[in-house]
């Protein structure tokens, strides 16, 4: 004889089994109640928790990639489709869950009660609620479509700047500027146009700065095109939003908004090349290290060496840049030397997958490199 469920009720009967006997008509009922109402209960419950997650997954205070704060106007352009929108889908909302709510409490099955009319099949009602739906979509798509072209459509007198994606970082070039090439951080003139010319050297990428606009794709082989502007100087952050491999995630990016005066001064000191460090300075035994490690055959250094298609980030002006590793480092209240020394000691463990070996240096080898990293203002 099997005791299973059945024995919650101080027995052990099991109906159906051999030897088995059956539940009285009263305790039977009595029990399938209570099931009943702990099934209703564990299902009420974790409908709650599952609302409560969310809503609590909607109140991150200072969130950096935030698309409700928008900082420029092409980001306002995308502010002002989402609100009309998001409250239309909320009145809908409200209008099918309330007849949906009326319907069961009205129509719901009583004793002796006769079946409601049906209405399947109703041609009137049949248009009506697919007219009304291609209505507001129709109101919907209207002004969304113009916002896309219009977002993706430079000015003439837009700052042109390129961006090239790899795995996993990204790369800038300024063609109006005397060819400055930087990596991580963009630098942008405040209250100015910048029209950006997107590409990948690999795979499908995706660039996002919610502050200053949407989404765009970076596709090997062709060319996109995104616009952006910062209305107030600052700092805004910015990801891949499409899956590029193992370290997709630690893909993202800086874009650092400036006075024009700024602006201009700053593209005066990245065209000039790389300083070297005086003979036996600490810097001088990094750039020897740097050498020989065949760092060069990657890294591009004006002034230092000169590599044709370089497969990592231009380093020639590096610690004029705040954060580094696809702008993944350092992380929050982490020195920024420990976190350089961290990534040159062993760069696939910082960042899985990455293409930047490890070149087995040892303690004083990498002080010697940083110390030659420093000077690259």
């Amino acid at each position: 004889m099997i005791c299973g469920r059945w024995h919650v009720l101080g027995t052990c009967q099991n109906p159906g089994f051999a030897g088995g006997g059956s539940l009285a008509g009263g305790e039977a009922q009595t029990y399938h109640a209570r099931m009943g109402r702990s099934r209703r209960w564990w299902r009420a419950r974790g409908a709650a928790l599952a609302v409560l997650a969310l809503a609590l997954a909607g109140c991150v205070q200072n969130a950096p990639l935030d698309s409700l704060d928008p900082k420029g106007p092409f980001a306002e352009r995308i502010n002002g489709l989402f609100w009309p929108v998001f409250w239309v889908a909320v009145v809908i909302f409200v209008l099918v869950e309330g007849a949906i709510l009326v319907a069961a409490v009205v129509f719901r099955d009583r004793p002796g009660r006769a079946e409601p009319k049906q209405i399947h099949g109703s041609p009137r009602l049949e248009v009506v609620w697919t007219v009304i739906p291609a209505l507001i979509l129709a109101g919907i798509a209207v002004p969304t479509v113009s916002a896309v072209f219009d977002l993706t459509k430079c000015d003439s007198g837009a700052m042109s700047i390129e961006v090239i994606a790899h795995q996993w970082w990204f790369e800038y070039r300024y063609p109006e500027e005397g060819g400055v090439v930087t990596a991580n951080v963009l630098v942008i003139p405040a209250g100015q146009e910048v029209c950006l010319s997107m590409t990948s050297e690999d795979v499908l990428h995706n660039f996002w700065v919610p502050n200053l606009n949407g989404k765009r794709y970076l596709i090997p082989g062709q060319t996109t095109t995104l616009r952006l502007q910062a209305d107030e100087p600052g700092e805004f952050w910015g990801h891949c939003a499409e899956f590029c491999g193992l370290s997709h995630s630690l893909m993202r990016a800086r874009v650092e908004a400036v006075p024009t005066a700024e602006f201009d001064a700053w593209i005066d000191a990245q065209r000039q090349p790389a300083p070297v460090p005086a003979e036996g300075t600490a810097a001088a035994v990094g750039l020897a290290v740097f050498e020989a490690r065949a760092c060069t055959q990657c890294h591009f250094i004006s002034g230092t060496n000169d590599v044709a298609n370089p497969f990592g980030p231009n380093l020639t002006h590096f610690a004029s840049r705040h954060v580094f590793a696809g702008a993944t480092l350092p992380e929050q209240d982490e020195d920024r030397r420990d976190a350089l020394k961290r990534w040159i000691a062993n760069p696939p463990e910082v960042k899985p997958g990455s293409f930047m070996p490890d070149l087995g240096l040892t303690e004083q080898e990498i002080e010697d490199v940083i110390a030659y990293l420093e000077t690259l203002q």
